[in-house]
């Protein structure tokens, strides 16, 4: 049985100075000031003095190791312990292999799989308390908003669809009351057919533009796509 540590380090890598105070000052404020979560990265220790993260890279695994609290591309913040692993030396090399193949460098994405939410499964399989919230906080909002513009997306799809569809029928109504006018010409008793008036089918054709080009509201997309859409953060 041995603890399990997580580090955690301000992201001061951008290559520039104005951009890593802006960030440290972002942290800052946003978690030393009211505790929401910042911009951070993270490593877990266990057995031995070495840290274990995740990071890009074009080919092969992403997990990497390095001293603890030492990882030169970022600024140490602090660490925490999450808990005790009942597991052997042995048995945390084995999942580190796992997690080394089920990792590649090429799957990083810095919303949706990034070194905190590895190092959340490092921690699952361990056996002990995931991370807090506040240190992939910011990931996850990301995510969620990310999660909203798609959803946006597909309502502005549908509008778009059922003004592209509407249009349509209002051009072969048009060609068919220009059919319509050419063969009334000569045919006075066609006129009095309330389906051949121009006049009937023009307040048709005012109806139909008019309700079609509306935005499907929130059921009628889930209804017709089975997706719900969340609402704006």
């Amino acid at each position: 049985m041995t603890d399990v540590i997580l580090h955690i380090y301000d992201v001061t890598n951008s290559g520039s100075d104005k951009t890593n105070n802006t960030i440290l000052q972002i942290n800052k404020i946003f978690k030393d000031g009211i505790g929401l979560g910042g911009i951070f990265h993270s490593a877990v220790q266990v057995y031995g003095d070495d840290e274990w993260s995740f990071g890009f890279c074009e080919q092969g695994t992403g997990v990497f190791s390095c001293p603890s609290g030492k990882n030169p591309m970022y600024t140490y913040r602090e660490s925490l312990i999450l808990g005790k692993t009942n597991f052997s030396i042995f048995k945390v090399n084995q999942i580190l292999r796992e997690l080394s193949r089920e990792w590649p460098g090429s799957s990083y994405d810095l919303l949706a799989r990034n070194c905190n939410h590895f190092c959340d499964e490092f921690c699952e399989r361990l056996g002990v308390l995931k991370l807090p919230g506040w240190v992939n906080r910011f990931a996850n909002a990301g995510d969620t908003a990310m999660e909203v513009a798609g959803n946006t997306a597909l309502r502005l799809r549908q509008a778009k669809t059922e003004i592209v569809s509407a249009s349509k029928v209002a051009y072969r109504f048009l060609l068919g009351v220009t059919n319509n006018v050419k063969t009334d010409l000569g045919s006075p008793s066609n006129s009095n057919r309330e389906g051949g008036s121009p006049r009937f089918q023009a307040t048709w054709l005012k109806n139909i533009i008019t309700n079609g080009a509306k935005p499907s509201t929130s059921s009628e997309v889930m209804n017709q796509n089975g997706v719900v859409p969340q609402p704006p953060i």
